[in-house]
């Protein structure tokens, strides 16, 4: 899920059951696999890949599982039965929400993905939502055994970073998709360990949901994220982090 505070992601994907831990990896799996085919198995020139392999790391995907991966897009050449759909709609307390899907089957994906929306929301037209949301690249980085604030502020500028927040647990740095490479470069030359990685949609402004509301909003959040097809949850809710 992405849309609030990264480090209640990375939380958040830490706690989850070995159950859908499972998933996940499955997942990530077939995202390392389609990258692969459709761009080769060396992550320097392929971004799909590499941030696969982030998203790998994050959720602490098992290092055999993304070789296994990786090996069996290595040869195959043929990615095209797999579609990169996103859907947009409104969920309880007229969220907005994004859903980024890689699927082999539209139709189904499609029903699916209406059907979660139709409780408690509604799926809209392609844009509905999509212009409350930026492409952007983000890196959390702990405060722990890290660099010092201003330091950290001073490289990611200099190689072309947006922004930089502080939060409680560590820094959230902000870059535009084309400067993504390059601070991802600064920071791994300087030996900085980054807690997660990836590029995705950033609300411009975010909706606070409490009480029943923020309840019904994470239901339907989960409900995305337990459909086969699902990558990436996208949405502007601003959700306490006991929900």
């Amino acid at each position: 899920m992405s849309g609030h505070s990264k480090w209640a992601n990375i939380k958040f994907k830490k706690g989850k059951t070995d159950a859908i831990r499972g998933q996940v990896t499955t997942k990530i799996g077939r995202e390392i696999t389609i990258a692969v085919r459709m761009g080769g198995a060396d992550p320097t020139g392929n971004m799909k890949l590499k941030l696969a392999l982030y998203k790998a790391k994050a959720n602490n995907v098992p290092k055999d599982n993304i070789k296994r991966a990786i090996a069996k897009g290595v040869g195959a050449s043929d990615a095209s039965n797999y579609e990169e759909i996103t859907y947009e709609g409104y969920g309880p307390a007229g969220v907005a929400i994004m859903v980024s899907t890689l699927t082999d089957n539209r139709n189904r994906t499609a029903a699916e993905i209406r059907h979660t929306f139709s409780k408690g929301g509604n799926m809209g037209e392609t844009g509905c939502v999509g212009w409350m949301f930026k492409r952007k690249g983000v890196f959390s980085v702990a405060k722990e055994n890290g660099p010092s604030e201003e330091d950290l502020m001073m490289m990611v500028l200099d190689a072309g970073a947006e922004d930089i927040k502080t939060e409680d647990e560590g820094y959230e740095i902000i870059t535009s998709p084309e400067d993504y490479d390059a601070v991802e470069k600064v920071l791994s030359d300087n030996n900085i360990e980054v807690a997660m990685s990836e590029i995705s949609m950033i609300p411009d402004t975010m909706v606070t949901v409490s009480g029943d509301d923020a309840a019904k909003v994470q239901r339907m959040i989960d409900g995305f994220e337990e459909l086969d097809d699902v990558q990436d949850v996208y949405t502007n809710a601003d959700l306490p982090d006991e929900e």
